[in-house]
């Protein structure tokens, strides 16, 4: 079956489904260009580590006790953001109480991590910006942009944060683990070839995907952050080796990721986006994960899946208003991992997520799902708007794919 055919018949069974589910979305709010909170969110109650993941199990490729590399710049982050900045250095201690809490500790290898070199930044960044904004961090305390406060220790943090993760998929190539975590500041997804935007100086997940696909491998990147990741899609907008797939709450910032972006002329179909109103579950994006995604993964047949693992997505967060909990979190890790075409293909990010106990327990319960292991503190979400956003999505890689 072609790829156009595979992508009319998700279509079809969707447009049934529909017909059957009768949804009725509620209208997504206007876009916010800044990172101030639009509404109070509801704090997640602290049961973090009353529910811990049993000390043995068989993981997803086969029996005994799978291993979790950790690849985190925590130990030298100088990135200093000011009073009040949600992007703020306890958001790392949090990832790792995390992983304590969901009982992995003994599962845990930690690997040094080493700044990313020069060429490996300069093959998803412009020239001109890698240096104008390691001078402004050197000089001393100000903006990259107005969302993005840098400093003297910002950017040779930033260069460890994008080291992290080819330090990550380096020890993966050994064969001795499941999947990879990285846990970094500052995020990286909206880093654009020409600059940092909205948190991000470098854009990491991106630097591993140019190196592994100037390796002669296909890549696909799952972004559920909550934010679109437009400088993932701008770097990688006309690139067939990379299958970049967003699912985001729109209109929001940045403003990008509408379900008409597909790809560059190069790379047609090569960018899916969902685009989802403020409200939407969990079920929502699993149900785009099976019936959008995996078809267009079977046809790229990646070698390597890197998920860009925002948990801004969370219904505690304060900057946006999606409904999502830890154990959705959980299922979408499932869900991508099984994308990997064998053990050692998996690496996920650290991008947004700004309440720490969310953070807390959405990264924990994101590593036991990665290795097969069961930790949910929270109950999965289902019955908010989107599915119809899903229909949208998948007509717009069908025209994508048919123009070709």
């Amino acid at each position: 079956m072609s790829p156009f055919a595979r992508v009319a018949q998700s279509v079809e069974q969707l447009t049934r489904n529909e017909q059957v589910s009768g949804s009725n979305p509620l209208s997504g709010s206007n876009v916010r260009s800044r990172w101030r909170p639009s509404r109070p969110r509801p704090k997640l109650r602290a049961t973090l580590g009353r529910q811990r993941a049993a000390p043995l199990r068989s993981s997803l490729w086969g029996y005994g006790r799978s291993v979790l590399i950790v690849a985190s710049n925590a130990s030298t982050d100088r990135h200093q953001t000011g009073p009040g900045h949600p992007e703020r250095s306890g958001r790392l201690p949090a990832a790792h109480d995390g992983l304590i809490d969901a009982g992995l500790s003994d599962a845990i290898n930690t690997v040094d991590v080493y700044p990313a070199p020069h060429a490996a930044v300069a093959r998803v960044h412009d020239a001109g910006y890698l240096a104008l904004a390691q001078r402004r961090c050197e000089r001393g305390p100000g903006h990259l942009d107005a969302d993005t406060p840098i400093g003297p220790g910002s950017w040779d943090t930033a260069l460890m944060a994008a080291g992290a993760g080819l330090a990550a998929a380096e020890a993966l190539r050994t064969g001795n683990a499941d999947a990879a975590f990285v846990l970094v500041r500052p995020p990286g997804h909206h880093a654009t070839f020409a600059g940092g935007m909205g948190f991000c100086l470098i854009n990491n997940v991106a630097v591993l995907a140019r190196h592994l696909c100037d390796g002669g491998e296909k890549v696909l990147i799952v972004d559920w952050d909550v934010h679109h990741g437009n400088g993932t899609q701008d770097i990688f907008w006309d690139d067939p080796s990379v299958l970049f797939v967003s699912s985001h709450q729109y209109p929001h910032y940045p403003g990008t990721g509408r379900a008409d972006e597909t790809g560059g002329l190069n790379a047609p179909g090569a960018t899916i986006n969902l685009a989802l109103p403020a409200g939407a579950t969990g079920d929502v994006i699993l149900r785009f994960l099976d019936d959008v995604v995996a078809p267009a993964v079977e046809v790229h047949q990646p070698d390597w899946v890197l998920v860009s693992a925002g948990f801004d997505a969370h219904r505690a967060d304060p900057l946006a208003d999606l409904e999502l909990s830890s154990a959705d979190f959980a299922d979408l890790a499932t869900r991508v991992a099984q994308f990997a075409p064998r053990p050692g293909r998996v690496v996920a990010f650290l991008e947004g997520g700004y309440d720490l106990t969310a953070v807390r327990a959405s990264v924990g319960a994101t590593a036991a799902a990665l290795l097969g292991e069961r930790f949910r503190p929270e109950t999965p979400t289902s019955g908010g708007p989107g599915a119809d956003h899903i229909i949208e999505t998948a007509m717009a890689r069908v025209r994508a794919l048919d123009q070709s």
